[in-house]
């Protein structure tokens, strides 16, 4: 359970930020060189390889280098295991809700 969420840690960290998570979804579209991901924004290049380091330090995306290229991709599994967390969230929220809406309406306090 620990290792589970020091994972979901590290991917809400890394998609905390709107660079990053704009990085996640391009990378969505398939694999990217460097100066691709970072054309659409106004930064210098450094500070855009470290948004990099941040999303492949955390398990999001994976590089290979041929030649003087370096080209990323994403790795979906993180995101597949916060989606299950978020889902399971979302399904105890709505049940907790509901038994809510029905103590309310019992009580004639709702609707």
């Amino acid at each position: 359970m620990a290792n589970q969420s020091a994972e979901l840690d590290r991917v809400f960290h890394s998609l905390a930020d709107s660079t990053r998570r704009a990085v996640v979804e391009r990378l969505g579209a398939g694999p990217a060189s460097t100066t691709e991901l970072a054309r659409p924004f106004d930064m210098a290049l450094p500070s855009f390889m470290q948004h990099l380091a941040v999303l492949e330090r955390d398990g999001l995306v994976a590089s290979h280098k041929r030649g003087r290229v370096r080209t990323f991709e994403l790795v979906v599994e993180p995101l597949v295991h916060e989606e299950r967390w978020m889902v399971a969230q979302r399904r105890t929220w709505e049940r907790r809700l509901d038994q809510l809406d029905a103590y309310l309406a019992e009580r004639g306090e709702w609707r």
